[in-house]
C-alpha cells in the first residue's frame, strides 16, 4: 500500500487528488495539508465528500509517506521545498509549473523528470520526483507527438483550444465570476501561454530539426471542466495512414485513445482519458484533442505517474469517474 500525503489540499486539483486516492485500490490518504484550513473537515470544503471521510486538513507536515503531491500554486513548490527538508525517501510529485523546464527541473539534490507517461513512461518508472504537465501542454501535446517522432511537423503548427472555468484555479477574479464566464468567450494570452514552454521543449526532443511555430490561441469557455483543441498543419500523409500513425503511437496508452468519431467534451469530462480523432483536409492535417483538466491535466494524470513510480497498475484508481461538478 502506497502511503501518501497531499499538500495544498483545498483547491480543485487537491480536491481531485483526494477524491481519487480515498477510491485508490492500492493507496492510502495519510493526511492532506492546508494552512488556511487547519482542522476543519475535507467535507466542509469539498462538499460532495459529505459521508465519504471523516478526515480533516492539517496545518503539520508529516513526513511518514511514500509519496506527497504538491497541489499549490506556481511558484510555491519551489518555497515549499526550499523550506522544508524531506527525506530521501519520499518521493515527490509536483503539479505546478515550477520544475517542468529542464533548465528549472533540479533543486537540492532533487531532480524532476516530465511527467507525461506517452512520452515518458520508462523514465518515471525510476524516477524519484515528478513535474506534471500542465494542462493545456497535456492536451496539445498528445495530439502533436505521433507527428513530432515521425518527424512529420514541417510547418507552423496551429491551435485554438477552449478550456473550463477550473483551468484558472479556485481564487476568485473578474474572468472567473459566474456571471462574467457564462454564455461567453474570450481569448486570453494568445501565442503567450506559459504552456507553449514546456510543449516546445517536449516536440524538440522527439524532433530536434522542427524549426517552425505553435501559434496558440486559447479560449475562456462557458462551462466548469474539460479543454477541446483543434490543432492543424500540413502533413502529406493520408488520413488513413495518419490515423494508422496515431493508432500505433498510443497502442500502448493506458489512458490515450484514438476515435474514428468526431470528439466531444463529455467523453472526458470526469474521466482521466485523453480522446483524439484525426482527419485530412485538402493538404492539412486536423488532430482534435480533447482531456478533463483537472484530472488527464492534473490530478488524475499525478496519480498515474505515482502508480508508474511505485510499479502498478498505470490505471490504478483511475477507472471509475470521481464526480464533483
Amino acid at each position: 500500500m502506497v502511503r501518501v500525503g497531499i499538500i495544498g489540499g483545498a483547491g480543485y486539483t487537491g480536491g481531485e487528488a483526494i477524491r481519487i486516492l480515498l477510491n485508490h485500490p492500492e493507496a492510502e490518504l495519510v493526511f492532506v495539508h492546508s494552512n488556511s484550513n487547519a482542522g476543519n473537515r475535507l467535507c466542509d470544503v469539498h462538499v460532495d465528500l459529505l459521508g465519504e471521510t471523516d478526515m480533516r486538513f492539517t496545518g503539520e507536515l508529516r513526513t511518514d509517506v511514500d509519496a506527497l503531491l504538491l497541489c499549490v500554486g506556481h511558484g510555491d513548490a519551489r518555497k515549499f521545498l526550499e523550506a522544508t527538508p524531506l527525506p530521501d525517501s519520499v518521493r515527490v510529485i509536483d503539479l505546478s509549473q515550477d520544475f517542468r523546464l529542464s533548465a528549472s527541473s533540479s533543486i537540492g539534490g532533487r531532480r524532476f523528470v516530465y511527467g507525461l507517461p506517452e512520452m515518458n513512461r520508462e523514465r518515471i518508472r525510476s524516477a524519484r520526483n515528478i513535474a506534471n504537465p500542465g494542462c493545456f501542454a497535456t492536451c496539445l501535446q498528445l495530439g502533436m507527438l505521433p507527428l513530432a517522432a515521425a518527424g512529420l511537423l514541417r510547418s507552423d503548427v496551429h491551435v485554438t483550444a477552449l478550456t473550463g472555468s477550473t483551468g484558472a484555479g479556485q481564487k476568485l477574479a473578474p474572468t472567473s465570476h459566474f456571471s462574467q464566464r457564462v454564455n461567453n468567450l474570450s481569448v486570453y494570452k494568445a501565442f503567450t501561454h506559459q504552456h507553449l514552454n514546456e510543449i516546445g521543449e517536449s516536440v524538440r526532443s522527439l524532433m530536434p530539426s522542427f524549426s517552425g511555430e505553435i501559434d496558440f490561441v486559447p479560449y475562456r469557455g462557458d462551462f466548469a471542466r474539460g479543454i477541446i483543441a483543434s490543432i492543424y498543419t500540413d502533413c502529406d500523409l493520408s488520413e488513413e495512414r495518419a490515423r494508422k500513425l496515431y493508432e500505433d503511437y498510443y497502442a500502448d496508452a493506458a489512458l490515450t485513445f484514438v476515435s474514428d468519431r468526431s470528439v466531444c467534451l463529455k467523453q472526458v469530462v470526469n474521466t482521466s482519458k485523453c480522446v483524439l480523432s484525426v482527419e485530412k483536409h485538402g493538404d492539412k492535417l486536423l488532430v482534435v484533442s480533447a482531456i478533463d483538466n483537472l484530472l488527464k491535466g492534473a490530478s488524475g494524470q499525478a496519480v498515474q505517474n505515482m502508480n508508474l513510480m511505485f510499479g502498478l497498475d498505470e490505471r490504478a484508481g483511475l477507472r471509475l469517474k470521481p464526480v464533483a461538478f
